[in-house]
């Protein structure tokens, strides 16, 4: 059995720093980087990443979707889709209905039909231009029926990019494994609702497009807390009850606390989020709670928790970097996944 893809995902990594980043990330024999929208344009990241790399792939985890039009993503892609020889992965999320009308000020309404559309608008789009045909997309939510030769790119000699959604919940997760080249898992997801709520909204929508299994790559893995010594491993465990305790402030993430009997949790971290009380939010996370979403310990122990979390359900898996991990302890939990293969 070929072992499964190990990519390596950082957060707020910029365009200044990608090229570094990204060599070094190619050096270290990752398989792909990923990228998230926070304090940078993830486009431009990686477009400064591209030309300096050969091998890895090279994708967005999240870009929102909501905050820009099909044709504006469209011509990003195609672009990244060239420059980096065919490795670029468009990987698109949501976010949440505040940041998309009071951050971004664009609409927003039914999020999961809505990114149904854009997915099949971004393929009208790209169909248009690799095929020089006519552009006549028409939807609830998105019309693009006007492309004159002017503003058509070239077809592209890689063709279209992969396009992945992002999802936590069972309607987007459907809508995922309905019409997306891939599902990225959030790492706001525990073992149990991944197999009791994710895996049965995969085969839901797999079902309604009449698709197999082997066509939709599912990315999982799970927030990494490890160290060299105790000291370590406490520094990790701070910085990711504080992720644990943000990621559950978002009301759409509920769910995978009621499973749980946490749900009583996101209203009072979304409360402590409100009134900016950042320091407060890791009090939140009991020890129950952090290794039930994270993956604690020596660098054996997490590859074996993750693989028991994941293990011959997922096609990809990512490992998430904090700043409080050493890079080379990373690279020994890659190194023990890989040697395990996808069980």
């Amino acid at each position: 059995m070929s072992p499964i893809p190990v990519d390596t995902l950082i957060r707020d990594l910029g365009p200044a720093d990608a090229a570094r980043r990204a060599q070094a990330v190619e050096a270290d024999g990752w398989d792909g980087l990923w990228v998230t929208e926070t304090a940078h344009d993830p486009f431009l990241t990686l477009g400064a990443a591209a030309p300096v790399t050969d091998r890895v792939v090279l994708g967005t985890a999240i870009a929102v979707a909501f905050a820009r039009t099909p044709m504006t993503v469209a011509v990003t892609a195609n672009d990244l889709q060239k420059v980096s020889g065919g490795r670029f992965v468009l990987g698109l999320g949501t976010q949440v209905a505040s940041h998309i009308v009071k951050r971004f000020s664009m609409p927003w309404s039914r999020p999961a039909d809505r990114m149904r559309e854009y997915v099949a608008a971004l393929r009208a789009i790209w169909e248009a231009w690799n095929t020089e045909s006519r552009l006549d997309f028409r939807g609830d939510f998105y019309t693009h029926t006007l492309m004159t030769p002017n503003f058509a790119p070239s077809p592209n000699p890689y063709g279209p990019p992969a396009v992945f959604v992002a999802a936590v919940g069972p309607r987007m997760t459907e809508v995922a494994a309905e019409v997306a080249d891939g599902l990225l898992t959030h790492a706001f997801t525990t073992e149990r609702f991944f197999r009791e709520v994710t895996l049965p909204a995969v085969d839901a929508g797999l079902a309604r497009s009449s698709r197999a299994r082997s066509q939709l790559t599912v990315c999982g893995g799970a927030l990494v807390v490890t160290g060299h010594d105790d000291t370590g491993i406490e520094a990790a465990k701070t910085e990711t009850r504080a992720r644990i305790a943000f990621y559950a402030s978002t009301p759409a993430y509920r769910p995978v606390l009621d499973l749980h009997g946490w749900g009583d949790v996101q209203p009072e971290a979304r409360r402590l989020t409100q009134e900016g009380r950042w320091e407060s939010l890791p009090d939140l996370v009991d020890d129950e709670m952090l290794h039930t979403f994270a993956a604690v310990g020596t660098p054996a122990e997490v590859a074996t928790k993750i693989r028991a979390r994941v293990g011959g359900s997922v096609d990809r898996l990512g490992l998430p970097v904090l700043a409080e991990t050493d890079p080379a302890l990373l690279l020994e939990i890659r190194d023990l996944l890989r040697d395990a293969g996808s069980s």
